[in-house]
């Protein structure tokens, strides 16, 4: 679904080279996700990556290109967290509520940035940055429009009132979400975090046609 298409593929790459690469991508994605792009100087990526200029290139092509592929692995690991969520509730909107539960342990987790990587390049980037920028911004329509899919499946499996919009309810909750994760940044305590997201998890869960029958 993310796919670069930058660099040779990876099934032709000999699976040492492979993991070095791999590493060193992640590597990137902790300290850009951590300072932002313009605050990552190249010796700041040659002492992450313990690599050379010319290796750093020849590997990824340009600082650019590397942080758009940094981007590219946030977002599928961000995809792949909230797949496993969904898969483990036959119910959509518990799904998306078990989801949003998960994100009120932000302050006890060892992150770089509690904010979105996706969210804080958006804001960072300028005009000469503008494949970076597109590629977060075609990233974050990509988990909302998971967000969208999820409501939909709930109205096609009757839990979702159809007069509802699939498409408003999947923006709604991704700028939650968004909210909650700059929220996490500031001095406050983890139980505020916890209990912020508790609140939008009710509220999703409130949504349930029998949540809503069974409250009259």
């Amino acid at each position: 679904l993310f796919s670069s298409g930058l660099v040779k593929s990876d099934s032709i790459m000999p699976r040492a080279t492979l993991h070095q690469r791999h590493d060193s991508l992640e590597r990137a994605l902790q300290l850009f996700w951590r300072k932002g792009f313009h605050a990552t100087s190249l010796k700041d990526l040659e002492r992450a990556l313990d690599m050379r200029p010319g290796s750093i290139y020849a590997t990824f092509g340009s600082k650019d290109r590397l942080f758009q592929e940094a981007l590219e692995r946030y977002a599928r690991l961000a995809l792949a967290e909230l797949g496993r969520t969904l898969n483990a509730h036959d119910s959509p909107l518990t799904g998306l509520a078990a989801y949003v539960r998960r994100l009120g342990g932000l302050c006890d987790q060892e992150l770089p940035n509690r904010a979105c990587m996706l969210v804080k390049s958006l804001l960072e980037l300028g005009e000469r940055e503008q494949a970076a920028w597109r590629k977060a911004e075609e990233l974050l329509a990509g988990m909302e429009k998971r967000f969208i899919d999820r409501f939909a499946a709930a109205q096609q499996v009757g839990e979702l009132d159809s007069r509802l919009d699939p498409s408003r309810l999947g923006r709604r909750l991704q700028a939650e979400v968004i909210g909650l994760r700059a929220f996490a940044q500031r001095d406050v305590d983890s139980a505020v975090v916890h209990d912020l997201a508790e609140d939008m998890a009710l509220s999703l869960e409130a949504l349930r046609i029998d949540a809503v029958s069974s409250s009259q």
